[in-house]
């Protein structure tokens, strides 16, 4: 009986899960989308490497979305049941709040296991992709890295400003071009006009200057400035591996865990920030599941708008305490610990709060405030249509 049971129960939650993985990701895509078309349609690159560059994303994605569907699909299979009697009928056989909780508690843990699988692996493995495929496409097509009025650092030991561009980022004017491959001649460039090409097969770009001026400073020769009517500069671009050090974003758990001796104390904090804030972030998928069953049943009347906005209120107030907290351990108030699982543990007392007060069927206090709040504004609205 009460296996098959569970198995109804369970199997009312995969669907809306599914369902709002599918919508999460897309939102979230939608930011990026503008600048994928951009990058396809005005720079030229390859439709294969922007397919590239979304699965390199979809990793940081999930790690969001797995939590915020989780939490929908148990608002609105609570709600359907809800809505329809079901729960009802199930106390009526002896059965309580609490010998409904297995099914949603096992598609937690088991959404839980998925999400730290893809914040231990994943993530690093898609954000190292995503930084590698940038560099080597800006190889390939230079003008794909160049913005006009910024100051980009998109190649090693380079920084190029272009005051004006073209759609296709060849053709530059006002153009600087700041050189520190030798670190004991650092060259600095200003010219009218540049065009800017990359050679794939050789590895290399060149940037053709006319009319301006090269100022170079030499450590026992002095300053030196030579103008130029044209002047070529070519760039080797064979080595792809990035210089720059990594983000906390791309390490793996053990480099969080073990940095290198003589790393200083800010990056120290900011790894071990990093370290609880990813693993803490699958478990809010099982303190979800304490939210979302009272919110669900008390939610049976208002449909699955409701439910949808319901959750999206939930989380945001999650992610807006999980911004706190991560502020406050980057200022050093709190510790890294307490930084990354304290959203958890808030949310934790709450969910175990709610579901205690739904399981004696008492009002939740949410509810009890809205209904006087909408009684309050009825009461006032009457009173003034009277007048």
């Amino acid at each position: 009986m009460k296996r098959t049971l569970y198995r109804y129960i369970f199997n009312e939650i995969p669907p809306p899960f599914f369902v709002g993985m599918v919508t999460f990701t897309f939102v979230l895509l939608m930011g990026r989308f503008l600048k994928l078309a951009e990058m396809v349609v005005e720079k030229g690159v390859p439709f294969g490497d922007v397919l590239r560059m979304v699965s390199y994303l979809l990793p940081s994605f999930w790690l969001f979305t797995i939590p915020m569907a989780l939490l929908l699909s148990i608002l609105l299979a609570f709600g359907r049941l809800s809505g329809d009697s079901e729960v009802t009928a199930m106390k009526s056989c002896g059965i309580s709040l609490y010998g409904l909780l297995p099914p949603p508690l096992l598609f937690s843990v088991l959404a839980t296991l998925g999400c730290l699988w893809v914040t231990i692996y994943a993530v690093p493995w898609g954000n190292s992709s995503f930084k590698k495929l940038m560099l080597d496409i800006a190889q390939s097509s230079a003008g794909v890295s160049i913005k006009e009025k910024v100051f980009n650092n998109a190649f090693p030991d380079m920084v190029i400003y272009a005051d004006g561009l073209d759609a296709k980022g060849q053709s530059m004017v006002g153009v600087i071009v700041h050189d520190e491959r030798n670190p004991k001649a650092p060259t600095t460039i200003f010219a009218a006009t540049g065009a800017l090409f990359s050679d794939p097969a050789s590895r290399s770009m060149e940037f053709q200057l006319k009319n301006g001026s090269i100022h170079r400073s030499e450590e026992g020769a002095g300053y030196r400035m030579v103008q130029f009517q044209e002047y070529i500069l070519r760039v080797a671009l064979a080595d792809s591996t990035p210089k720059e050090p990594r983000k906390t974003s791309e390490m793996s758990i053990s480099e969080l865990r073990h940095p290198p001796p003589g790393t200083p104390a800010k990056d120290v904090l900011a790894r071990r920030l990093e370290l609880h804030s990813r693993l803490a972030l699958p478990f809010s998928c099982i303190v979800f599941t304490f939210v979302g069953v009272p919110l669900g049943i008390q939610n049976r009347r208002s449909g699955k708008a409701s439910g949808f906005s319901l959750s999206i209120a939930v989380i945001l107030c999650y992610y807006v305490a999980l911004s706190g907290f991560g502020a406050l351990g980057e200022k050093s108030v709190l510790p890294p610990f307490l930084s990354g699982w304290g959203p958890n543990l808030i949310f934790l007392l709450a969910g175990g709060y709610l579901f205690v007060k739904t399981a004696a069927e008492e009002p939740l206090p949410l509810t009890t405030l809205y209904r006087s709040a909408k009684d309050a504004v009825v009461n006032r609205i009457g009173k003034g249509v009277k007048r």
